[in-house]
């Protein structure tokens, strides 16, 4: 499934996650993530509701990964 966030900030779908995400890290490198995230709400590329979906699933990936760290 894609994320309408990372989809609005230009990622492309298929291809490698892990190389999604470095093009991504990249893209956002020196930028503040909230700033852009209200620029995203802002200008209608992402609604409250698909932020509100995808912080949930941060969320649940946040406890998935917990137990990989210790």
């Amino acid at each position: 499934m894609s994320s309408p966030v990372f989809g609005a900030m230009g990622s492309q779908n298929g291809g490698n996650m892990m190389q999604q995400f470095q093009q991504f890290m990249q893209q956002m490198k020196g930028k503040n993530p909230q700033e852009e995230i209200n620029k995203l709400l802002q200008s209608g590329k992402v609604s409250q509701q698909q932020l509100n979906q995808v912080q949930q699933q941060a969320q649940q990936m946040q406890g998935m990964f917990k137990g990989f760290f210790k």
